[in-house]
């Protein structure tokens, strides 16, 4: 456990985090982009092998429908269960996020109209490195069918043995999920984005990843949209000496089991402090004067997960400015999010939640803006138009407006 004080230089680093990406990836997975853009199928192959240590044919790529079927085999009925009660949770929540189309009719014969349509294709990355995330498909798949998305692809690393996980293949199938490829990393961001001959572009890529992915989601944006750039899972605590110590060791512990996880506690404790050091390794402790230099902190940290264990919580909580998502009181561990709550666990990371937000129904929509004007109600604002597109230079914009009124 690292103990700082309030120091500018070592907050910087902590504020600073998501500059320690290295050179050596992006390059790294820029050539493989590049590769799987111009050979397809043949670089995903190649990749599979390298990083996988699988030979698969292009037809072993999506997994068969045997193999979906056979996933249920093992599956413990109780699963089935709890499966449906986080679902559940999750469409209660981003049902109240529904949108719907909508119009304004003007005098003259205008009509203006906004109009939300679902995005057609989405692919869906499922880590699955030392463990798989089951979690993470019906935290994102859960969203996608709400906002009424028709295709929904998963990608997912296969195991050792070429398949994927059978708990990964229950929950896709249980939301309806048909197509679903064997393939992690770069390469399948890549695939996803550009398209091979067995695996079809997508319209936008969600969900977590490695520094590989992450990076490679980055590098194909604009090619296809992106929910997000995610590092690695982080929790930030504020805690003080009315907080149960017990709590704070296994909340910070349960963070550090993620690969790279990152954990903080912010307190002006020393009896708190004292109470946890024998026990942490990997956490960052910042002590701090008081609450309030604790909230400044977690702003400028604007971490993924952020706890608030002190009395009068919610007086802390009207000064927080920047969070994925925010768990109030002793009985409100950020495992209820990752797993039951409702809201999804895909969230910003790295500082990004100062202008990203988690998850949501409005990363499977885009809007359309629908524009009427009757000949009466464009020869109201012909002149404003054409003096508008006389100062900038645009003589043409002005006589498209002249030609329907000889």
């Amino acid at each position: 456990m690292r103990v700082i004080k309030y120091s500018k230089a070592a907050l910087e680093r902590i504020y600073n985090r998501q500059d320690r990406r290295k050179k050596i990836i992006e390059n790294k997975v820029r050539k493989i982009v590049e590769d799987v853009k111009n050979n397809g199928d043949e670089a995903l192959i190649k990749y599979t092998m390298k990083f996988d240590g699988l030979k698969l044919t292009p037809r072993q790529i999506r997994v068969s429908e045997s193999e979906i079927n056979a996933s249920y085999q093992n599956m413990d009925p109780k699963f089935i269960n709890i499966l449906k009660l986080a679902i559940e949770n999750i469409t209660r929540f981003y049902k109240k996020q529904l949108k719907k189309s909508w119009k304004i009719k003007e005098a003259d014969g205008i009509t203006l109209k906004q109009k939300y349509q679902p995005l057609e294709r989405v692919g869906i990355y499922v880590p699955a490195a030392s463990a798989p995330l089951v979690s993470s498909v019906y935290m994102s798949v859960s969203l996608a069918k709400l906002a009424g998305v028709k295709e929904i692809v998963l990608a997912t690393p296969p195991n050792k043995f070429g398949t994927v996980d059978p708990y990964i293949l229950a929950v896709a199938n249980l939301l309806a999920v048909k197509e679903i490829y064997k393939m992690g990393g770069a390469q399948a961001v890549a695939a996803l984005a550009f398209g091979t001959k067995t695996v079809p572009k997508v319209d936008k890529i969600i969900g977590p990843g490695n520094p590989y992915v992450s990076e490679a989601k980055r590098q194909v944006f604009g090619y296809v949209d992106i929910d997000m750039v995610a590092g690695p899972s982080e929790v930030v605590i504020i805690a003080n000496q009315y907080t149960n110590p017990e709590f704070v060791k296994a909340d910070l512990l349960a963070q550090s089991e993620h690969l790279m996880g990152v954990s903080f506690l912010i307190t002006p404790s020393k009896i708190l402090i004292k109470a946890i050091k024998d026990d942490l390794k990997g956490v960052t402790v910042i002590k701090v004067k008081n609450l309030d230099e604790a909230v400044e902190i977690t702003n400028r940290i604007a971490p993924e997960h952020l706890q608030i264990m002190v009395k009068n919580a919610n007086k802390v909580l009207k000064k927080i400015k920047n969070a994925g998502a925010i768990f109030i009181g002793p009985y409100t561990p950020a495992v209820v999010g990752d797993y039951i709550a409702g809201p999804s666990h895909v969230l910003p990371t790295g500082g990004t939640a100062r202008f990203f937000s988690g998850l949501s129904l409005d990363d499977f929509n885009k809007s359309m803006h629908i524009i009427s004007y009757s000949k009466k109600a464009l020869e109201k604002v012909r002149e404003p138009i054409k003096v508008i597109a006389s100062l900038e230079g645009l003589k043409k914009h002005g006589e498209a407006i002249e030609v329907r009124f000889k």
